[in-house]
């Protein structure tokens, strides 16, 4: 099976072990010259297994070339939890070994198995993943009456969701906590976040959130343009209107990955990552406290993976990983800034950049003779009082530069 060598046979187990196998799994497991899993796993299977065992390294991924180049040549079955491509050791070793060299053996997942228990629409349900990934990832997706999976990161999880919810003004949200699923000590846990009353129990659970607003609580939404106030800012910040815009151009994909250039509050990478859980962002921005609270404002709008570069462009650019979109909100009259920037885009890249003043317009003007592209010029107006009435008072206008590169 491809030049990688023989084929490994990765088989999905649950909490019921042997019994849920099926006889597929069960063959790949008898037949193996050598097993790999947790200890957990392995003794799942004792009395069942002739094969070598040997438990997973730790830290595991940056191990795993070197055993499988010391395994190769014997018949090799990995154990993994539940479905082995859902968030599983599958799609890991299709990365490192390439998918040409697995044969998978499913099992349902812990998805599958808690909406069957709740009778919850599996393709209604949101889920999020907090093993070895921050929990402010879950803030992405809260919003009333939303349904959300959380595959915990172990028995301290639920009690940190909840005390996350409360804090967050879902203090009211259903709670229920489905531990060892499928397994013989199957147990089910209900609560509030508010009051949510059970100490630590199994580390295998999954979480299930019935998301319920509090009183006085302000849902966002997820479209572009969210209220300038969600973001902890100095005044360097790309407002609503303008970001709502600008984000439009910049047409967030699955998948892509986004330099926002002189980020301020971060607002501009931050709806982007919130476009969609595959989309990626550095923001580089210069100065330190900014860099900060970029920090802060991803985490509180839950996009903690955002990747903060504190530096000065062009020379903070080098090294980072090649970009999608270029998005320059700050220093695009710096010398080098746009070239640098131009010339990292690939073919069909797109950068947009926005200016205010005299002098980064014309820059704009410029790039726009040079290269093509559009520009466009936003003016927002806002009602304030005048005196005893109401009067439109205009803010500084934006003019927006997109280009695509050939």
């Amino acid at each position: 099976m491809g030049e990688g060598g023989t084929p490994v046979t990765v088989v999905g187990i649950g909490a019921d072990g042997w019994a849920g196998l099926s006889g597929a799994a069960r063959e790949a497991i008898t037949a193996a010259e050598v097993l790999l899993g947790s200890g957990r796993q392995l003794d799942l299977v004792a009395g069942h297994a002739r094969g070598e065992r040997i438990t997973w390294p730790s830290p595991m991924l940056p191990a795993l070339p070197g055993l499988f180049e010391r395994l190769a040549g014997r018949v090799v079955c990995a154990l993994a939890s539940g479905d082995p491509m859902f968030f599983g050791l599958g799609a890991t070793l299709a990365r490192v070994l390439g998918p040409e060299r697995l044969r998978v053996v499913a099992h349902p997942s812990s998805v599958s198995l808690a909406c069957a228990r709740l009778g919850w629409p599996a393709d209604d349900v949101e889920v999020v993943s907090v093993v070895g990934r921050p929990l402010a990832r879950l803030r992405r997706v809260l919003a009333p009456g939303r349904r959300v999976l959380v595959l915990s990161a172990g028995a301290d999880s639920p009690k940190q969701l909840a005390s996350l919810l409360t804090a967050d003004g879902y203090g009211a949200s259903t709670l229920t906590v489905l531990e060892q699923l499928g397994g013989p000590a199957e147990r089910r846990l209900d609560g509030t976040a508010a009051d949510w009353p059970y100490p630590p129990g199994d580390p295998l659970n999954v979480v299930a959130i019935l998301c319920v607003a509090d009183a006085g609580a302000r849902p966002l939404g997820t479209v572009p343009g969210l209220p300038d106030d969600a973001f902890g800012h100095d005044g360097q910040l790309t407002k609503r209107e303008v970001r709502a815009v600008t984000l439009a151009h910049l047409a967030p994909r699955p998948g892509q990955l986004l330099w926002d250039v002189g980020a301020g509050a971060g607002s501009v990478a931050i709806e982007w990552m919130r476009a969609h859980p595959s989309c990626r962002a550095v923001a580089i921005e210069s100065n330190p406290e900014r860099a900060a609270r970029i920090g802060f404002n991803a985490d509180a709008l839950g996009v903690p993976d955002l990747q903060v570069v504190t530096g000065r462009a062009p020379a903070a650019l080098a090294g980072l990983p090649a970009p999608d979109t270029i998005f320059i909100g700050g220093g695009v009259t710096r010398d080098g800034v746009l070239d640098t920037c131009w010339d990292a885009l690939p073919g069909g890249g797109r950068l947009v950049a926005n200016a205010v003043t005299l002098e980064a317009e014309a820059a704009l003007a410029a790039g726009y003779a040079r290269l093509g592209g559009s520009l466009v010029r936003v003016a927002v107006q806002r009602a304030s009082p005048v005196g005893g009435f109401t009067g439109w008072r205009p803010a500084m206008p934006v003019t927006i530069w997109v280009v695509e590169k050939e």
